[in-house]
């Protein structure tokens, strides 16, 4: 009973966490689709993740729960075996990689266990080997498992309700974000630490000397106030060189990669990540030609733009697309929010000046390598997170804005 439980546990769990975050799922998916040489996947990989999710979930309720033990049993297996094979030629496509210089472009954090906890290649397949044992166990066992006292269709039945909450939370969490918030970019962290180095501390000294020979080295405080201990100082001594001293060296952010470029390719990101900004409203789209449509027709987009700039709060978007394709997005999202109106023309201009009255800097990656900064913020196309002083004080949904 003990290895039944602690397998079923594991999938319950394994499932869970990735549930509360399944378009992280769908990243994952992607993330191994563009591994094996699979783009071609992509448009597939937010549904096969999710399903993938509800699957596991559902095994570990049903082996739980003693229902239809003997399918469920040969379920396990097969997962296993797969995932087995799988994570066994990901330790070693990563050795490869790391040792011997192949370009395998192998995935590097499986995905397991969501971003709830992150294990390398090797100690995934170490975990799945721990895993095959205890699967092998209860399926040589699956005999002398008595199924849960419930009719054949009562099983299914009560199966199904193990599908339903797997599908309910990621449907909820699809919809809004996700229940518990992993990523960098949760409420409350400090995203100025984070994102934008700290510059090195500098101290100007001014070195002196008189006819003598003698040195003084002085800081600007110092010259301002040296008279008053030597009065004739500046006749006296004569103006040398100006040294640099370093008080504290420059400090690399946590995460690298980050910057909000305009077309012209300068960085604002130090200016709308300060401390000194009172509050920013940053909206992320990942990917403009991913974002939503109905997020585009949405009044909501439009009224919180329109707040923004009626109460003169810093409002920019963040994309991972570039220049063009954002100056492609401004003109479909003009052609959009006319279409999607029942207003009468003045009003559409109104409503299109307000919308996209708001920059939109770019964040440039390797399509495969990363770094995935833009995309990873927010679980939504386009989301919201809003900064006072450099901290995360709220995150939305655009169906919650």
């Amino acid at each position: 009973m003990i290895v039944r439980l602690l397998l079923a546990g594991v999938f319950i769990f394994s499932g869970l966490s990735k549930m509360i975050d399944p378009v992280a799922s769908g990243i994952q998916m992607d993330d191994y689709f563009i591994s094996f040489g699979m783009g071609f996947m992509h448009p597939f990989s937010l549904t096969l993740g999710i399903l993938m999710n509800i699957a596991e979930f559902t095994l570990g309720f049903m082996l739980l729960f003693r229902i239809r033990v003997n399918l469920t049993a040969l379920g396990f297996l097969l997962f296993m075996v797969f995932f087995f094979f799988l994570t066994a030629w990901l330790a070693v496509a990563e050795h490869l990689e790391v040792n011997y210089g192949y370009n395998l472009k192998v995935v590097k954090d499986c995905g397991c266990f969501g971003q709830a906890i992150a294990m390398s290649n090797l100690e995934t397949f170490l975990k799945n080997v721990a895993l095959m044992v205890v699967t092998l166990i209860v399926f040589g066992k699956r005999k002398s498992i008595p199924d849960i006292r419930l009719t054949q269709l009562g099983q299914w039945l009560f199966a199904c309700v193990g599908a339903g909450i797997a599908l309910f939370i990621q449907i909820y969490c699809l919809r809004n974000l996700p229940i518990i918030d992993l990523t960098k970019w949760k409420i409350g962290k400090d995203m100025v630490e984070l994102l934008v180095e700290k510059p090195a501390e500098k101290e100007m000294l001014f070195l002196y000397k008189n006819e003598e020979g003698i040195e003084k080295l002085l800081s600007m405080e110092e010259m301002e106030t040296i008279t008053e201990t030597i009065p004739k100082f500046y006749e006296e001594y004569y103006f040398v060189d100006r040294i640099d001293s370093i008080i504290t060296e420059a400090v690399k952010p946590e995460i690298v990669g980050f910057s909000m470029l305009d077309d012209q390719g300068r960085d604002f990101t130090s200016i709308y990540l300060s401390y000194d900004k009172e509050t920013v409203y940053l909206l992320f789209m990942h990917d403009l030609d991913e974002v939503s449509k109905a997020a585009l027709q949405s009044e909501k987009l439009t009224q919180l733009v329109a707040y923004c700039l009626e109460n003169e709060i810093d409002i920019v978007g963040i994309t991972n697309s570039s220049p063009e394709e954002i100056k492609d997005f401004m003109e479909k999202l003009n052609h959009t929010t006319v279409n999607g109106s029942n207003s009468n023309p003045d009003e559409i201009k109104v409503l299109v000046e307000k919308q996209i009255n708001f920059p939109i800097y770019y964040n440039p990656i390797d399509p495969v390598k990363g770094p995935f900064i833009v995309r990873d913020a927010v679980r939504s196309n386009p989301g919201l997170i809003i900064l006072k002083n450099g901290v995360v004080v709220e995150k939305r949904a655009w169906r919650n804005f």
